[in-house]
Formats: structure tokens, sequence, C-alpha cells
């Protein structure tokens, strides 16, 4: 079976590039070895695909039907590290790359990058006001003002205290009412 698993580390997690350029995956491994397995996972064709085994001698094994002009392995850093380079890139090389190692019969999985190749990339944003954001300012700008003074600032505290004051006085005549309707039906009570 397949295993994610901590003694990979795969980076990054994403790639999002333009056709005919070329990108690089990394993966650093924490254990001992016997070579690295590269594989995708296409979504597309739901197909999981064997692209190519660097071993630690630097001797590669490529899969059925894959190029040895655009997939490369890359060793570095004492046999610790490993990347893959992907070159002349094409929507048809979309997918999920993942490292992978052999351990005790069982094929641990980096985390796997997600690589999409776009024949344009997405413009960013424009940068430049719209007529909507430029309302609030003069709002944005008072609040400031009154935030200078502090959070009591007369601003909030008048209105406020005017507030509480009010419903205190609206209820004094509700709890006297209510004081004689108490006081009315414990002398009924009582007389009784």
């Amino acid at each position: 079976g397949f295993y994610a698993n901590l003694l990979l580390t795969q980076t990054p997690e994403h790639i999002l590039t333009q056709t005919n350029n070329k990108t690089e995956i990394l993966c650093e491994l924490k254990k001992e070895h016997t070579g690295v397995y590269w594989y995708r996972w296409s979504q597309e064709r739901q197909h999981f695909e064997f692209l190519v085994f660097s071993n630690t001698l630097g001797k590669t094994t490529y899969g059925t039907n894959v190029s040895q002009h655009k997939f490369s392995v890359h060793e570095a850093r004492s046999q610790s590290s490993y990347s893959l380079h992907i070159s002349h890139l094409h929507p048809s090389d979309n997918g999920t790359y993942y490292c992978s190692v052999s351990q005790s019969s069982q094929l641990l999985l980096g985390s796997g990058t997600q690589l999409s190749v776009v024949d344009a990339l997405p413009l960013p944003p424009k940068t430049t006001q719209t007529p909507m954001s430029k309302k609030p300012v003069p709002w944005i700008i008072k609040s400031k003002a009154a935030s200078k003074k502090g959070p009591c600032s007369p601003l909030v505290w008048i209105p406020l205290a005017t507030g509480v004051l009010l419903l205190l006085l609206g209820l004094v005549p509700t709890a006297h009412r209510l004081y004689r309707l108490r006081r009315r039906l414990w002398l009924r009570i009582h007389r009784q």
C-alpha cells in the first residue's frame, strides 16, 4: 500500500506555470534508502503513472513512454535530497507529483506537489481603486479622529450615558408599579 509519511519532505505544495516553461520539485529524505521513485497522479485520466527511479549510485530508470528529455532527477547534499526537473511543460503534464521511497515492502509517499500548466497565467488583480471603494474614506478618517482621544471620547460616552439614563428613568415607574402590586397582593393574602 501507499503511506503518507514524515520521512519525506516534498516541496512546493503547488506549482502554477506556463506552457514551455520548466519546473523543479524537491524531495528531502530523513532515512537511508536505495533511491527515489517519482509518480504522477492524473485526475483527468484517473491514472497513477510511474515516471522515473533514481538510485543512490545515480542510475536512472524511466517508466514506459516517459521522455528522458522531459524528466531528469538531480541529487544534492549527499543523497539526502533529490529534485525532479520537468522541462518543455505542457497542459498534459498537469497532475499531482509524488516522490517515494521503498521501505520494508511499503512504498512511502511524499505529500505531493500539484502542478498546473496553463497557456496564459491569470493577470494579477488591478491596483486602481474603483469608485465604490472611495466612499468609505471620509468615514474612516472620522473614526480615526475619534479614536485619537482614546476609548472614552465624548463622542462615544455622551450618547451612551444618555441612553443608559433614559433606560433607567423608564424603569423607575415600572418598578414602582410592580412594588405596589406586590404589596396589594400581600395585604389581600394576609387579610384572608
